[in-house]
């Protein structure tokens, strides 16, 4: 062993059963967690209802997981591929019992944590965040706009999660999708003021596909650079750092 190096963690015992991951991405990634090549690992369900969701399946009720002995010989593989983190996505995974168990699993392999999150289970979310390393929440809009666009009404567990967030010490970032019929300006500076100080902050434009629930957001353009400039320069107020993906 490397002078200064330290011995690899030993892993414990496989849990048995069922894992709350649905499904996952066979090859790393480079773009869910910034900075870092990472597994991408998916949990089925979700408590919100967004017509412009890319991971539509993943909606609904909890599907059957995969082992845990498969994600252990997923892991194995991806510790000679050079990865060095992985992502936990959704679906919205603190719906997930199990999810405090994964995320543990997952370090016992060395690798760094990020978990996505809608932030409506903010007493899940409290447990999660002194174990992982990097958070993305999304905000799907101005408070006031949640329960038309994700039919979610308790929009006080939203903000709640925004000030756990910014107040953990855990590095993060908030991000929203653009769909230009809804996210008019009003509506994006009521998302400001519900993020107001957020160490960063992610716009990216909505882009139609012909599979997702809302068969009109099927039909409505992709989001344009020109909108998606002119929320830039008006969240910039808002947030430490501000990022445009897709552009």
């Amino acid at each position: 062993m490397p002078p200064g190096a330290s011995a690899p963690r030993k892993q414990a015992a496989l849990p048995q059963g069922e894992s709350p991951v649905y499904a996952l991405l066979e090859k790393p990634s480079l773009i869910d967690y910034p900075g870092y090549l990472c597994g991408v690992f998916f949990i089925s369900g979700c408590n919100f209802s967004c017509g412009f969701c890319h991971n539509a399946p993943l909606m609904g009720k909890k599907q059957n997981g995969l082992p845990w002995s498969r994600l252990d010989e997923v892991c194995r593989k991806f510790k000679t591929e050079w990865v060095d983190a992985v992502c936990i996505t959704g679906g919205e995974p603190t719906l997930a019992a199990d999810l405090i168990r994964l995320i543990g699993f997952f370090r016992g392999y060395g690798f760094k944590i990020k978990l996505d999150t809608n932030g409506a289970l903010p007493e899940a979310l409290k447990g999660c965040l002194p174990l992982i390393d990097y958070v993305a929440m999304d905000i799907k809009a101005g408070l006031s706009g949640y329960p038309e666009l994700v039919g979610f009404t308790r929009t006080e567990k939203i903000a709640e999660s925004v000030k756990l967030i910014m107040s953990s010490g855990v590095d993060h970032e908030f991000r929203t999708t653009i769909i230009e019929p809804f996210h008019t300006d009003e509506q994006m500076i009521e998302a400001g003021e519900l993020i107001k100080g957020a160490r960063r902050y992610c716009i990216q434009p909505f882009i139609p596909k012909d599979n997702l629930p809302n068969p009109i957001l099927r039909e409505t353009k992709r989001t344009t650079p020109a909108r998606l400039r002119r929320i830039e320069q008006l969240m910039k107020p808002y947030v430490q750092e501000i990022i445009v993906r897709g552009a």
